[in-house]
């Protein structure tokens, strides 16, 4: 059982990452943009030394439990969480957000929940609500339907950018604690447990769920990690920064690494969720688990030994529980 099986190929999205590039190298431009096509954001020069950083993401086939069992207002904070956790990821402070959702008829009580989550999310990320648009698309979506997508714009200072470029051998590897499953990898989630796999219904109780239903700890919304990220910037030399999204721990540190680095994460240095061991023991295995979940784990610093120390009393300081989860080792 594995995400292809369940109707997303990682690869194929890969792929079409190297597409975009290359139509996006291939006309240029003079314009004072910056960060790699398929980085976490993107940066534009301001001037003044300052530069915007601007993202888009959805909350994805989450939505779809959020259908079935009516639990709404936590899709909100994913939405604004899935954007400004990526922002955050090259230094910005995030400065507003907007959503768009398409549906396939306008239900504002089921909406208005929604709303309530992405205001509350902002208001904690330290960013406005700046607007959106909401499309009723009858023939494009069920009845019942809709979809959301967010875009977060945020400022950072030029010589403050988090770039991963001083990464090194031997650097550490500090993550935060994810709530779950978070918004990444609901396909094969559905896939595994609910449509095929163990078939559970959503109101069972699991025993490695802790007497939750399937229903309360699927839907538990994605964390925000704005607040400790500036804490964490304003107190230690932070070389690089990962949102773990869709592609896993590894895929997702790499990606801001150096050429000729990769990281090397113990997955033995914290206890999983119970949510993944019940993932996996509806037949995913141990390399498909650590390819498409964050396991635990949602979000990454990269600092040098010496700065780990600062780092992790920081981040213990805004009340994280810091995981010292791998080090940089040479590819």
């Amino acid at each position: 059982m594995d995400y292809r099986s369940a109707g997303v190929d990682i690869e194929a999205g890969d792929a079409w990452v190297q597409v975009v590039r290359r139509l996006v190298a291939r006309r240029g431009s003079s314009l004072p943009s910056s960060g790699a096509i398929g980085g976490f954001s993107g940066l534009f020069g301001i001037g003044g030394g300052r530069s915007l950083a601007a993202c888009c993401d959805g909350v994805g086939t989450k939505l779809a439990l959020g259908e079935a069992t009516g639990i709404l207002r936590g899709l909100g904070q994913d939405l604004v969480a899935m954007n400004v956790n990526d922002l955050v990821t090259c230094g910005a402070s995030p400065l507003f957000f907007l959503d768009y959702i398409a549906c396939g008829r306008l239900d504002a009580g089921k909406m208005e929940s929604v709303i309530e989550g992405i205001l509350d999310a902002c208001v904690e990320s330290g960013c406005a609500l700046l607007g959106g648009e909401t499309a009723e698309m009858p023939g494009i979506y069920p009845v019942d339907g809709f979809d959301l997508a967010g875009f977060a714009v945020g400022l950072v200072n030029d010589a403050e950018i988090v770039s991963g470029s001083g990464i090194n051998e031997g650097d550490e590897i500090i993550g935060l604690p994810s709530s779950g499953v978070h918004s990444n990898g609901f396909s094969l989630v559905r896939h595994a447990l609910t449509d095929g796999g163990l078939k559970l219904p959503l109101d069972a109780k699991p025993g490695p769920l802790g007497g939750e239903t399937l229903a309360e700890t699927l839907m538990t919304p994605t964390r925000l990690y704005v607040r400790q990220t500036r804490a964490a910037m304003d107190s230690a030399a932070v070389k690089g920064m990962a949102n773990i999204t869709g592609g896993g721990l590894e895929a997702n540190i790499n990606r801001i690494f150096p050429d000729g680095f990769v990281s090397k994460i113990d997955y033995e240095s914290w206890e999983r969720p119970g949510i993944f061991k019940l993932i996996e023991s509806a037949g995913v295995e141990e390399a498909e688990m650590r390819k498409v979940f964050n396991l635990g784990v949602g979000y990454a610093f990269i600092v040098s030994r010496e700065e780990t120390r600062p780092l992790l009393d920081a981040l213990k300081s805004a009340g994280e529980s810091p995981i010292a989860v791998g080090t940089v080792i040479r590819a």
